[in-house]
């Protein structure tokens, strides 16, 4: 199951005195019901629940001014009337709405409360109340730990201490609906909790629980891990124990007419003192946001003004709170923004010289804003994006907002293209003119360092803008790099040519560990159990963990190559899982770090940059232009890993006896080809090097790279980001694919915000390394850096499968994480069998045949169709397709 962190804000620690344990409960100003209920009748989408940390406080009285409110306004979907009077509709020259699709986050509590039961005096039965107050169909997946099991986490519960309503789940679990309490208080949002009675003393060590929203699907975890209420000293010191740990007592257990450490006659040794302790009540919160999909609309309309040669464009809107709209204007079809002349609407700034930001005057009815904008007649349009007071962005579903000043009658007609020597040649030309001459402005170094520093910036941010412009122009007029795709039946009947680039074609890479893998310390014998399971599942290729000797446990600071003891096991014992994954069909992938090595000596200046082992380089080995570690080599063909010496593989020794190494991995060690970590580091020639002189099965790089964003929002058009990765490939002459990151960034904005209309660039592909160049894109929506642990990249929670029902039906070599392979295992296997009986392989041809808000379908090869999002599809010519396999807003089906 998929985790997501949660971090305490109060924690409240009762005393062993009863009546401290009877106080009120908390009050929390977050957002009146009725806004609540409002939200839960606009059309139903997937919710997405966050959880975040805050303050703890000492004592359970806390004044409410102590935190932050958060004043929501209701947002209905209500049709926006203007201000403008409309008894001649000729006085409105253009009128549009706009539909805004918007999250609005509500902030709530999970609470986990330890308790005496009423009325028992002897104190020996206790009640865990768990509750929500966030609006959602809660329950709570719960099991128990006895004192006696050693290394079972989970079991069931008595059955005298189960809720009703309880669910058994398997043998270990049980699932408990939360119901509405009666406890909350006017004002407050409706609680939802669980009580589970039990006495005590018990055989019981602990209670672990996790959270479910049914609503979402979404798993909700403490810290990445199980809620753990200690109930003996035996579970005390888990790292995700909850409760009043620190004021616990512990107490020795004494059998009558006996005393600690005592042995009796029987030769039996007393029970540990920690396995026993004096249970105390305790209170504690955690904090979560809950986001609700809203719908609300802005009409922006033209009219003449009567009293100047101006238009006056209105703006109208339904949007709760303070909304700025963030603006400027056009003069021609290429809506480039400029600042329009003044007189300029009341509250508007300016913003970096670039635009106008200008704050909606809100109505006296308190039913959303509006506004009048003067503009000049001779201008073509106006330009805008909304800003609202949470810093939320809105756009025209990844473009600016248009709203013509004139009409198209009135527009004057443009040259044709084609009688202008060809689309965005002339536009090319001028920019390049413009950047020709800021860069004869500061050609003359005396000249750039008499200007300011303030005006220097200028002019570079200047010939960056430039120069992005063109590039943009001159990708939107030159056919990006299309790969030729031949005919399916004609590729049947072709022998299958096995290149480094793709193997077969037909791969399906399982990557074969997670963050955590190296602490078990046996990890290779633990893939040998799985092996056959993996290949039945479908899997042709596993990426393992990088296998040498590093001052990492997770092996990505490689010291003494030729030393393959680490973390996850011994070097036979890793022989012996790459011949065990070569008997059921699964080529292995070994994880090599090429960019960087750790030395192991310092040189006369204390300077780490000495190697030992086989390969025992100096500092020649090293880049120069790396300040941490002096090389003495040439300067770095790619970025700095700032941790470690960067290696200069420039240097013919180097690259010598780098080749030598993987040779030796290759054929002495068993690995059948490989994955390249950092390859931003060192130019992909290089690479090319590499794979030509160990022949791999199989090669991925991991070139790494921010995506682009504008007001905080990812860019619809990434043909730069994914451009980036494509050079890298090409320098390798194809040798090596690349984890297509495009794709799984594009994949995140479109699940996060329900926007499927981002899966299709302007040219109707997909808009990924995929969509340009599929044989070498390795698709992927998780690995060990983005989830598992470490999180700096997690796919929206409970959305996993549709991320996988798209790459797995999808060209390209699609690439399944670890931790979702025994999580989502019986999907993804449907999925992977799906892709294999229709032979869908990395240059498989694909049909867009949907992209909007809310759905994005496609048929691929003319034998799968599918599609992802709530909204509806069903292929063309039903009767021709039958339904192979669904689940949770996705469905496929193949031709029958």
């Amino acid at each position: 199951m998929s985790s997501i962190r949660l971090q305490p804000i109060v924690v409240v620690r009762h005393h062993h005195n009863h009546n401290q344990c009877r106080r009120e409960k908390p009050k929390f100003n977050l957002v009146s019901p009725r806004f609540l209920s409002c939200l839960n009748c606009t059309k139903k989408t997937n919710n997405k629940l966050i959880f975040s940390g805050g303050r703890s406080f000492s004592s359970f009285k806390h004044s409410s001014s102590s935190r932050p409110h958060h004043k929501l306004v209701k947002a209905t979907t209500t049709p926006v009337q203007t201000d403008v009077s409309l008894e001649s509709t000729e006085n409105v020259l253009i009128s549009k709405t706009f539909p805004l699709n918007w999250t609005q986050r509500v902030e709530g509590k999970i609470s986990v409360r330890l308790d005496k039961k009423d009325g028992d005096e002897a104190e020996e039965k206790w009640v865990l109340t768990v509750g929500c107050n966030l609006p959602g169909n809660w329950v709570l997946h719960w099991g128990v730990s006895y004192t006696h099991d050693i290394g079972s986490e989970w079991d069931q519960p008595p059955l005298e201490m189960r809720p009703p309503g309880s669910i058994p789940i398997k043998d270990y679990a049980i699932e408990t609906p939360l119901m509405e309490s009666s406890a909350a208080l006017e004002g407050q949002l409706a609680q939802q909790e669980v009580q589970i009675e039990f006495d005590t003393p018990s055989s019981i060590s602990a209670i672990n629980f996790v959270f479910k929203d049914e609503e979402t699907g979404v798993w909700c975890q403490h810290r990445g891990r199980d809620f753990k209420v200690p109930l003996t000293g035996k579970a005390l010191n888990d790292a995700n124990s909850i409760g009043a740990k620190k004021s616990i007592g512990i107490l020795p257990v004494l059998k009558e007419g006996s005393s600690p450490n005592v042995e009796e006659k029987t030769g039996e040794v007393e029970e540990p003192a920690q396995q026993n302790m004096r249970l105390e009540a305790f209170y504690e919160e955690y904090s979560i946001l809950k986001e609700f999909p809203v719908q609300s609309a802005i009409t922006v309309s033209v009219t003449k003004s009567p009293d100047s040669e101006k238009n006056l464009v209105n703006f109208e809107t339904n949007l709760p709170g303070d909304v700025v709209v963030h603006w400027g204007v056009c003069r021609d079809s290429d809506k480039k923004w400029e600042i329009p002349e003044a007189p300029h609407p009341a509250q508007t700034t300016t913003f970096k010289n670039k635009a106008l930001q200008t704050i909606l005057q809100l109505k006296e009815d308190g039913r959303g804003s509006s506004g009048v904008f003067p503009v000049g007649e001779e201008l073509m349009g106006l330009l805008f994006v909304l800003k609202l007071s949470n810093n939320t962005w809105l756009n025209d579903m990844g473009n600016d907002f248009y709203i013509p000043l004139a009409t198209e009658t009135s527009i004057h007609t443009q040259t044709p293209a084609a009688e202008t020597g060809g689309e965005g040649s002339v536009d090319t030309d001028e920019i390049i003119k413009e950047i020709r001459h800021l860069v004869t402005d500061i050609s003359s170094e005396k000249r750039w360092q008499t200007k300011s520093k303030e005006a220097q910036e200028v002019i570079l941010q200047e010939i960056e803008k430039l120069a992005a412009e063109a590039y943009g122009i001159f990708r939107s007029t030159t056919p990006a790099f299309v790969e030729e795709v031949a005919d399916a039946e004609v590729l049947e009947k072709t022998p299958i040519k096995i290149t480094s680039g793709t193997g077969s074609g037909f791969e399906i890479v399982c990557q074969g560990f997670n963050w955590e893998s190296n602490k078990s310390g046996r990890w290779y014998k633990e893939l040998l159990d799985k092996a056959n399971e993996l290949a039945s599942i479908g899997f042709t290729v596993i990426w393992l963990p990088p296998p040498t000797d590093s001052v990492s446990p997770e092996g990505y600071m490689p010291r003494d190559l030729y030393n393959l003891n680490s973390r996850y096991g011994s070097m036979e014992e890793l022989k012996v899982l790459l011949k065990k994954f070569h008997e059921v069909g699964i080529k292995t992938l070994g994880d090599a770090v090429l960019n960087h090595r750790c030395a192991q000596k310092q040189n006369q200046n204390g300077v780490w940059n000495i190697f030992g082992g086989k390969l025992n380089w100096d500092d020649r080995a090293v880049v120069a232009d790396d300040p941490h570690f002096q090389g003495r080599g040439n300067k770095s063909s790619g970025d700095s890993f700032h941790a470690a010496p960067n290696i200069d593989h420039s240097q013919e020794f180097v690259r010598n006896d780098l080749k030598e190494w993987l040779c030796w991995l290759r054929n002495e060690i068993g690995y059948h080809g490989w994955r390249l970590d950092f390859v931003r580091g060192f130019w992909g020639g290089y690479v090319k090097d590499y794979m030509e002189a160990t022949e791999p099965y199989f090669s991925v790089g991991e070139y790494w790279d921010s995506l682009s964003y504008s007001y905080g929002e990812m860019d619809h058009n990434q043909d730069a980001h994914r451009q980036r990765i494509i050079d890298w490939i090409n320098a390798t002459n194809g040798t090596s694919g690349a984890f297509d990151v495009t794709t799984k960034g594009i994949l995140h904005a479109t699940l996060e915000r329900c926007e499927y209309w981002r899966l299709s660039d302007s040219k109707g592909k997909p808009p990924g390394v995929v969509g340009w160049w599929p044989s070498r894109a390795v698709t992927f929506i998780e690995n060990h850096d983005t989830g598992s642990t470490q999180g700096h990249w997690r796919f929206p929670e409970g959305k996993e499968m549709q991320g996988y029902a798209y790459i797995l039906t999808h060209p390209g070599t699609p690439s399944v994480f670890y931790d979702h392979i025994f999580s989502h295992k019986s999907e993804i296997a449907g999925l992977i069998s799906i892709r294999n009986r229709n032979k869908i392989n990395c240059r498989s041809t694909i049909n867009i045949t949907k992209a909007e808000r809310d759905v994005y379908a496609a048929i691929i090869d003319e034998k799968v169709a599918m599609k992802i999002g709530p909204g509806h599809y069903e292929p063309p010519n039903g009767s021709e397709w039958k339904s192979a396999f669904e689940g949770r807003d996705y469905k496929v089906w193949e031709r029958s």
